[in-house]
């Protein structure tokens, strides 16, 4: 597939597809509250980072933990008036695409969402539209830490490895976003692997995606140039865990080498897989990186700003950073 080519003004620009802009002068200058609605959620970073960028762009508004067992707090929660919008994560981000008014292509594609944003829709009265940010923070996790292999991995293989939350956005980046060709997907259970793929066939995707299940097969296709890995950083047990480990470690021990972004990054970001990639000369770009690139794009969404608004430099990246390390 050629790639798109897709920016982060693409998506503020296609917002407006499910409305008119909800945000003016007035709104910039009120305290309005956002928030992560999910469970559980005592390990987020969500609002040290969001917190961050607000005060980047000097807006007065605030990014809260809704932590709850209970789905059916969303929508009077979301519907507050002074709610600009919100961030949904596990394990609500299938169930809340039936509850808001519309969802965005990409949202439709992956079969989840992680963010709503509001719009007007021609009467005066007010949308909400879902979408998943999570792919866009693959997307620019890669494009702005390895600009040099995204240019040369356009038209050539990728992979993903397991079928996990973060497996479907992963997919949908290195696919749609950043111009694989095709999609290698190695998973410990076979059908968990055919699964993902029959529900990315059900929505009408177009992007090829096939399941790698052993050494023999790899051996014989060509190297992916950019791979995500989506499992947690616990030693392969089980004979489908050992068999996903080996295919990857395969890929990674051969001549051609690319860039591994390593979505893992709780409790350590430096994982067994991280290390694996690093010492056979890969690329390895911290699970951060798409962390704090979907918060953007959230963000990008809510206030209805450009990137270059925003100050996503060193100085806010920093402290996240050390605070993993530590």
């Amino acid at each position: 597939m050629a790639a798109q080519q897709q920016s982060l003004s693409d998506t503020l620009a296609n917002s407006y597809k499910h409305g008119s802009s909800f945000v003016d002068q007035d709104t910039l200058k009120q305290p309005l509250r956002t928030f992560l609605f999910g469970y559980p959620l005592a390990n987020t970073l969500a609002p040290a980072l969001h917190a961050s960028l607000f005060k980047s762009i000097s807006l007065p508004w605030t990014y809260k933990v809704y932590e709850t067992q209970d789905q059916s707090e969303f929508l009077p929660a979301l519907k507050c008036p002074d709610i600009i919008g919100c961030a949904i994560t596990m394990p609500y981000k299938v169930q809340m695409m039936s509850v808001v008014d519309d969802v965005m292509d990409e949202g439709r594609a992956i079969g989840a969402i992680n963010t709503v944003f509001l719009r007007k829709a021609s009467d005066g009265s007010t949308r909400y539209i879902g979408t998943n940010t999570d792919a866009i923070g693959v997307r620019e996790a890669f494009r702005q830490n390895a600009p040099d292999v995204c240019a040369r991995a356009v038209g050539k293989p990728a992979m993903v490895i397991g079928a996990g939350g973060a497996c479907r956005a992963s997919i949908y980046a290195l696919l749609r976003g950043l111009g694989a060709s095709k999609l290698y997907l190695v998973n410990r259970y076979d059908h968990e692997a055919k699964d993902i793929i029959q529900s990315f066939q059900a929505t009408g995707f177009q992007g090829e995606i096939l399941h790698v299940s052993s050494v023999e097969q790899a051996s014989k296709i060509d190297t992916p140039v950019l791979m995500v890995g989506t499992v947690p950083d616990f030693p392969p047990k089980e004979p489908g865990e050992i068999l996903a480990r080996e295919i990857a470690t395969h890929f990674l021990q051969r001549p051609n080498k690319g860039c591994v972004l390593e979505m893992c990054y709780h409790p350590k970001p430096k994982t067994a897989f991280y290390e694996i990639a690093s010492q056979n000369g890969w690329q390895v770009i911290l699970g951060t990186e798409a962390m704090i690139w979907q918060g953007v794009a959230q963000q990008i969404l809510w206030a209805e700003k450009s990137l270059d608004e925003f100050d996503v430099g060193e100085a806010e990246k920093l402290p996240m950073r050390d605070r993993l390390g530590k």
